[in-house]
């Protein structure tokens, strides 16, 4: 059982309108990273249509919500792993899929609730893009969970604020767990990792509320196509 503090949590991911206002605000370049002619296409493509999600290392993840605290006065910060899975699981009952109805349901005509490979072919060919299966999707292409929140079982994986340590949750403080105090567990290539939730695409058996995943602040030096965030405010006043 977790005991947590008030906060809110944005009910969309990050959109790219967004992450580019505040890049252009900030006067900071999006590519920080040498890409090949190939990649840089898709990387540029991806950030390009303004309502889907941004797509961002755990650095930038937390650098922006750090920057709308600063702008707003309002305490945004990354979430932990325990604010996002209470906000997953609509105020911490036990629902496997973040869904509208705890369920997954892709490719199912009207009575889908996640986006499929489909769905990204589709939307791809909308918008005149060559990025078929692996294009991002608007966040508001299906019905949010039962508090109006949208994207939490898929469309990018989401960061956390905490480091991942496999054994955490059967020591952690009841009252507002933070995630380990210092880094504890390493992959395979010896870096230090950030706790994941989400799934990178949706579909049957993904982006279940008990599924963690784990990967470096810099994303390997990698670019995100794959990682976005859902700030959260952390204040028992609701934020509109």
């Amino acid at each position: 059982m977790v005991e947590l503090s008030g906060f809110s949590i944005n009910r969309f991911k990050t959109s790219n309108k967004l992450y580019q206002f505040y890049l252009a605000h900030n006067g900071l370049d999006n590519n920080k990273i040498k890409l090949g002619a190939r990649n840089q296409r898709y990387w540029d493509t991806i950030n390009s249509t303004p309502d889907t999600p941004a797509h961002v290392d755990w650095n930038d993840a937390d650098k922006y919500c750090n920057w709308l605290a600063e702008i707003t006065k309002i305490p945004f910060s990354l979430p932990t792993e325990a604010q996002w899975k209470y906000a997953a699981r609509n105020r911490g009952t036990y629902v496997i899929a973040p869904t509208n109805d705890g369920t997954i349901r892709a490719d199912a005509g009207n009575e889908s609730n996640v986006a499929s490979e489909k769905d990204s072919k589709v939307y791809a060919e909308k918008i005149g893009t060559s990025l078929g299966f692996l294009s991002p999707l608007p966040g508001d292409l299906y019905p949010p969970n039962p508090l109006g929140i949208y994207d939490m079982a898929g469309n990018g994986f989401e960061w956390m604020k905490d480091w991942y340590d496999p054994e955490y949750y059967k020591s952690s403080p009841v009252k507002d767990p933070q995630g380990p105090e210092t880094p504890v567990f390493k992959d395979y290539k010896g870096n230090f990792t950030k706790v994941l939730r989400s799934q990178d695409f949706s579909g049957p058996g993904r982006g279940l509320t008990v599924v963690r995943n784990y990967e470096t602040q810099n994303n390997y030096g990698r670019i995100p196509v794959d990682k976005t965030v859902h700030c959260v405010v952390n204040s028992s006043t609701p934020i509109k």
